[in-house]
C-alpha cells in the first residue's frame, strides 16, 4: 500500500490529490483522493473507498469487498432480495421467540431516547442475517428499500454484498458500514451499525443493526449497538441460569458492578462454573467450562450466599483484585417466599443488573451542590497525618486555578474527600459532576463529556445536550479514574483545559467554560504515559497538585474513624459502639477494600446484629478469611462461635415447645423480672411460636426474643 499523507480537517473544503495505489479494492489504477469527509477515489467515474492508514476497520472493509467479487457481484448489481414466504417466516420467529422477546425487553423501554429523536431503524438478524423483527419508524427509506426490512429478508453478504448485518456475520465483530463502503451502490443510502449476539457457548447467535441515513457522526451510534447487544446477552444467561444459579457479576470497580459491561458466571449449587458471558472470556484467558469457584474466585459457594446482593472483593484465578456482587438462584428466593409466607410483593427482577442502553446516566452522578451533602473536610480526618497533610494542600489550591489529581487505591474515599473539598470551596454552592471514566463505553465517553447537538448521531436527543463540562460551569468537574479515558478524548480534553472553551460534537460553535478540575485514579499516571497509554501533555495538564490518600491499613487514626463511621451507621444505641473485642479485631484487618470494604462489612454486620451490639459471629466469614491468611488469628479462632439460637433455622416460625402453664416454668434467677418473662411466655403461646410475631406484640428485637426464649429453657 502506498503511504500519502493527507491533512483531514473535517470543516475545511474538500482537497484532491493524486496517488496510484496497490490497493486490492483500487487496483492499482491512477485516481483522485477525496479528503473530506472519507479519503474517495475516482475510478471509471466512480466514487470508491481508499483507505490509507491500514486500521482494522479499512481491512475489514477490504475484505468483505474482496469477498463480493468473489461471490461475483459488482457495483452495480441490484442485490437480490431473499425473503422467506410467511409460513417459513412464522416457524422462525417461533424458533427465535425467547430471543425476539429479551430484545424486545432490552430496546423498547428506550425507544424514546433512541428511535424517536432519529430517523432510524433498529434491526434483530439470526445467525443466518435473516431479520426476525425491527424496532422504529422507516421515514427514511422509500417504498421499495422499505421490503428489505422486514421478518425473513436475508442480508448476507453473498446477495446483498458488503453491508453491517452481513458483515458482522461474516467477521464476528461489530462494524459500522458508511455509505460509499457498501459493495452494491443499491444500498448506499444508508449507514449500518451492527454487533453481533453471542450466546454461553460463545457461539455467533444473532446480529443487532441500527440502521439510518444520517450524515452526522456515527461513533456514538456503534458504542450503542455494542452496548445493547452486550445487554441482550446478559439477559439471555440470566433467563437460562438464574432459576438455579448463583449469577456472580465480576469488574475492577465495585461502583461499575451494575454495568453491563461486567463479567458474569453462573456457577450452580456444586459450586462450578456453568457459564460466563462474552465479557468474561474477553477479560481473563482462562478455560472456565466445569472450573471451580475456589479456583475462579477463591471462595466458595457458601461465601457467596453470604453476599448476595452485596459486593465484596475477590481475586480472581488467583492472579487479579476484583469486586464481586451475587444474584442468588430465584429458586432460592422462591423457597424463601414459600417457607417463610411473606406475602405477594415482588421479591426482585430477574433484569435487575442490566443496566439500560443510557448506562452513563448510572455512571454519571447527578450534579451535586452543598445543600444535598453533609461532609466536609472536618469529618474525614481524625488524626493521621498523610490526611491532614493532604487536606492542608487542597485548602490551598482550592480557590486557584491549580488542577488537582488525587490518587488513592481503591476503596480509601477519593470521592468523599473530592466532595468534602467541593463543600467547603467557594464554589461548593456550584455543581460538583462527576463522571468515572472507566465505567461508561469508550465510545461514549466523548458525548457525555462534551454534549452534542441535535441529529450528531443517530439516537441523539432532539433537544441535544450540553455536556457534563459545560453542566460543570463554575463549578467542579471530578474526572474518577482518569487514566482509563479513552486517548482520543484525551486530546479533546487537553483542548478544552488549554482554550477553556468546548465544542459540542457535530457543531462549530464552541462555549465558554470555567471548571475547578479534580482528577482521581488508583494507577500510576506516568507509567501510562511511558506505555503510550495516556498523553504525555495532559498529563501534566491535570497533575498540577497531586495529592495521595493513605490506605486504610495504613492510617493512624482507624479507631477514630471506625468509631465515627459507626455511629452514622448505626440504629439503635446498642450499636452506636464497638464493643471492644470487635474493635481491636476490625484495628487487626489488614483492610485490602480499603475503607469500602469496611462499610460493607459493618452493613452486614448491623443487619445481622438487629439493632443489638455486634458480636463476633455478626461478621462475615470472609472478614475472619483476612485475618487467617495474614496469621493473625488461628484457623479454629471463631469457627464455632456462633450460638445456635442466634441463627435459627427456621427464621420466622421456630419449632418451639409451648408452654401450657406458665406456672410450670422453672424459677428464672437472673435480674430481670418475672413480669417480663410472664409476658414473653403469654404473648409466645398466643401467637402460637411464631417468632416475628411474638418480637412485634412486645416491641422487642427477634434477638432479644431469643435471648428471652433461651434463659425460659426453650429451645
Amino acid at each position: 500500500m502506498l503511504i500519502v499523507n493527507a491533512f483531514r480537517r473535517a470543516t475545511s473544503p474538500p482537497v484532491w490529490i493524486a496517488l496510484i495505489t496497490k490497493n486490492p479494492v483500487c487496483q492499482g489504477r491512477l485516481g483522485l483522493v477525496h479528503c473530506f469527509p472519507y479519503i474517495k477515489i475516482t475510478l471509471k467515474g466512480e466514487k470508491q473507498i481508499i483507505f490509507m492508514n491500514n486500521s482494522s476497520h479499512d481491512k475489514l472493509i477490504i475484505d468483505s469487498w474482496q469477498r463480493c467479487r468473489s461471490f461475483g457481484l459488482q457495483h452495480e448489481t441490484e442485490p437480490e432480495l431473499d425473503q422467506l414466504i410467511a409460513s417459513d417466516t412464522k416457524v422462525l420467529l417461533d424458533i427465535h421467540r425467547l430471543l425476539v422477546n429479551t430484545t424486545d425487553h432490552a430496546v423498547l423501554p428506550y425507544y424514546d431516547n433512541i428511535l424517536n429523536n432519529s430517523p432510524c431503524l433498529i434491526l434483530l438478524a439470526d445467525n443466518s442475517g435473516q431479520v426476525l423483527n425491527s424496532w422504529g419508524e422507516k421515514r427514511f427509506l422509500s417504498n421499495t428499500q422499505k421490503q428489505w426490512f422486514r421478518a425473513g429478508t436475508s442480508w448476507r453478504e453473498v446477495s446483498t454484498g458488503t453491508n453491517a448485518i452481513g458483515t458482522a456475520l461474516e467477521t464476528g465483530q461489530a462494524v459500522q458500514v458508511q455509505r460509499d463502503e457498501h459493495f452494491l451502490k443499491r444500498h448506499r443510502y444508508m449507514i449500518g451499525s451492527a454487533s453481533p449476539i453471542y450466546d454461553t457457548n460463545n457461539e455467533l447467535l444473532a446480529v443487532l443493526d441500527i440502521s439510518s441515513d444520517s450524515y452526522m457522526p456515527q461513533a456514538h451510534t456503534l458504542g450503542m449497538v455494542r452496548l445493547m447487544s452486550q445487554s441482550i446477552e446478559n439477559a439471555l444467561l440470566f433467563d437460562q441460569y438464574q432459576q438455579h444459579h448463583h449469577i456472580v457479576t465480576i469488574n475492577t470497580h465495585a461502583d461499575s458492578l451494575d454495568s453491563q459491561w461486567s463479567g458474569l458466571i453462573a456457577i450452580d449449587e456444586s459450586g462450578r462454573v456453568s457459564a460466563i458471558n462474552r465479557r468474561s472470556r474477553r477479560l481473563f484467558d482462562f478455560d472456565f467450562d466445569g472450573a471451580l469457584v475456589s479456583d475462579v474466585l477463591g471462595c466458595s459457594v457458601d461465601h457467596l450466599r453470604q453476599h448476595t446482593n452485596a459486593p465484596f472483593e475477590v481475586c480472581v484465578l488467583g492472579k487479579y483484585r476484583m469486586f464481586a456482587k451475587v444474584c442468588a438462584p430465584l429458586s432460592a428466593v422462591q423457597s424463601v417466599v414459600s417457607n417463610y409466607n411473606l406475602g405477594d410483593g415482588v421479591i426482585g427482577d430477574k433484569h435487575a443488573n442490566i443496566v439500560s442502553l443510557n448506562d452513563s446516566k448510572s455512571i454519571v452522578k447527578a450534579p451535586i451542590k452543598k445543600a444535598d451533602i453533609d461532609v466536609d473536610l472536618e469529618h474525614i480526618e481524625f488524626g493521621d497525618e498523610r490526611i491532614k497533610k493532604a487536606i492542608a494542600q487542597a485548602k490551598k489550591v482550592i480557590e486557584k486555578d491549580i488542577p488537582i489529581l488525587v490518587f488513592g487505591e481503591t476503596g480509601v474515599g477519593k470521592e468523599v474527600f473530592v466532595k468534602a473539598l467541593h463543600h467547603d470551596s467557594a464554589r461548593g454552592d456550584k455543581p460538583l459532576v462527576a463522571l468515572n471514566c472507566a465505567a461508561i463505553p469508550a465510545d461514549l465517553v466523548e458525548s457525555e463529556l462534551f454534549g452534542y447537538v441535535k441529529g450528531a448521531f443517530t439516537g441523539a436527543d432532539t433537544k441535544g445536550s450540553i455536556g457534563l463540562i459545560r453542566k460543570a460551569n463554575n463549578g467542579v468537574l471530578f474526572l474518577d479514574e482518569i487514566g482509563d479515558m479513552p486517548l482520543n478524548v484525551q486530546g479533546r480534553l487537553l483542548r478544552v483545559l488549554q482554550e477553556r472553551k468546548v465544542t459540542p460534537l457535530g457543531s462549530t460553535q464552541s462555549y465558554p467554560v470555567d471548571v475547578k478540575l479534580i482528577s482521581a485514579t488508583n494507577c500510576n499516571l506516568k507509567s501510562l504515559v511511558e506505555q503510550e497509554r495516556f498523553r504525555r501533555d495532559l498529563f501534566y495538564r491535570v497533575s498540577g497538585l497531586n495529592i495521595s490518600l493513605p490506605a486504610l491499613r495504613e492510617r493512624t487514626d482507624k479507631e477514630q474513624l471506625f468509631a465515627h463511621i459507626v455511629r452514622t451507621k448505626s440504629v439503635s444505641e446498642h450499636q452506636a459502639k464497638l464493643p471492644d473485642g470487635i474493635m481491636a479485631l476490625f484495628l487487626q484487618h489488614p483492610w485490602p477494600g480499603n475503607i469500602r470494604q469496611f462499610i460493607s462489612v459493618l452493613n452486614v454486620a448491623l443487619a445481622m446484629a438487629d439493632q443489638e451490639a455486634i458480636e463476633n459471629y455478626h461478621i462475615p466469614d470472609d472478614f475472619y478469611d483476612d485475618l487467617r491468611q495474614q496469621g493473625k488469628i488461628a484457623d479454629s479462632d471463631y469457627a464455632k462461635e456462633i450460638p445456635e439460637e442466634a441463627f435459627p433455622r427456621e427464621l420466622d416460625r421456630v419449632q418451639l415447645p409451648l408452654v401450657k402453664n406458665i406456672n410450670n416454668v422453672e424459677k428464672i434467677t437472673d435480674n430481670k423480672s418475672t413480669t417480663t418473662h410472664q409476658e414473653t411466655l403469654e404473648c409466645f403461646h398466643q401467637c402460637q411460636g411464631n417468632l416475628s410475631k411474638t418480637a412485634k406484640m412486645l416491641g422487642i428485637s427477634r434477638n432479644t426474643l431469643y435471648k428471652r426464649l433461651r434463659e425460659l429453657g426453650l429451645k
